[in-house]
């Protein structure tokens, strides 16, 4: 099994929206493919509470194999989001390990 894990910090303000939008926008977007995508077995996604110097927004994922994480990386359903992510991100930290 893979685990994919991705942080973002995200911009104060981006696409007409202040951060906590973005943050629910793009928690809803990635979220939607849960069960769309062959190989993703688990997607989350958590926003942060505290502030500070933590990061905004975290995606957990699980995927089958380490294959299946280039065919969601690739899957148009996933590319069609990253605009809109990249728009509103001003840094981003990712990890991907087998288990």
């Amino acid at each position: 099994m893979i685990k994919h894990i991705v942080m973002w910090k995200l911009k104060e303000e981006s696409q007409g929206n202040d951060k906590a939008t973005n943050a629910k926008l793009i928690k809803e977007k990635l979220e939607a493919l849960n069960g769309k995508i062959d190989g993703l077995l688990k997607l989350e996604v958590g926003i942060d509470f505290l502030g500070g110097g933590n990061f905004d927004v975290v995606l957990y994922s699980e995927l089958s194999k380490k294959e299946d994480l280039d065919i969601y990386q690739n899957h148009p359903l996933h590319q069609a989001l990253l605009p809109f992510i990249r728009e509103a991100v001003i840094d981003r930290k990712a990890v991907d390990f087998e288990v």
